[in-house]
């Protein structure tokens, strides 16, 4: 989607690449950032409830297309345990870290694969949203039991977390796609003006 504004501009290549590192980034900080103001306001299990990480992972692949979505995706839990490790309060977890790198890089790639047709119809969100959020679950549930006599997450766990996320994951299905669209507005309308 941002690529597509960028393009209608004329924006060079390298002034593109510029844009997109930076709104990556952006939405790192933003993937580090919110799950702290979350646990803060609502303990521990307010995070394993709504899911914070994942709403700028889904902006992220929406906005930005599967490639850039997909670094986002791997990069937001990494960059959040580096940094909340030197706090003495590493989240995620370290078992939980690696589950969750692959986890939000589906939801972000599944998520990006949609951007150009979100770009053309704002509305598309809502099936990119709900199928990067089911193909993600699915994927971390998958691993879980493949991985679960090595690792100390069983798939019973992690069925049980995501019945926990359910009520993040749907107010993320109907605010992502909103968002979305606001952001598609103000691109045309930024659009029109330099017209």
């Amino acid at each position: 989607m941002i690529e597509r504004a960028l393009r209608a501009k004329n924006v060079k290549a390298g002034v593109r690449l510029t844009v997109k590192t930076l709104v990556s980034a952006a939405v790192v900080v933003l993937a580090v950032a919110l799950p702290q103001l979350v646990h803060l306001a609502a303990g521990p299990q307010g995070g394993m409830q709504w899911l914070p990480m994942y709403l700028p992972v889904l902006l992220g692949g929406c906005l930005l297309g599967w490639r850039w979505g997909l670094g986002v995706g791997i990069l937001s839990p990494l960059v959040s345990f580096c940094i909340t490790s030197l706090a003495g309060n590493a989240m995620p977890a370290a078992a939980r870290l690696p589950y969750m790198m692959a986890e939000l890089a589906v939801f972000a790639a599944v998520s990006g694969l949609f951007s150009k047709k979100i770009a053309e119809n704002g509305w598309m969100a809502f099936p990119a949203v709900l199928l990067a959020a089911v193909s993600g679950r699915a994927f971390f549930l998958v691993l879980a039991a493949i991985f679960q006599s090595v690792s100390p997450l069983s798939a019973a766990a992690v069925w049980s977390q995501i019945q926990t996320g359910l009520l993040g994951l749907l107010a993320q299905a109907v605010l992502v796609p909103f968002i979305v669209m606001g952001l598609g507005r103000l691109l045309r309308r930024e659009s029109k003006k330099q017209d």
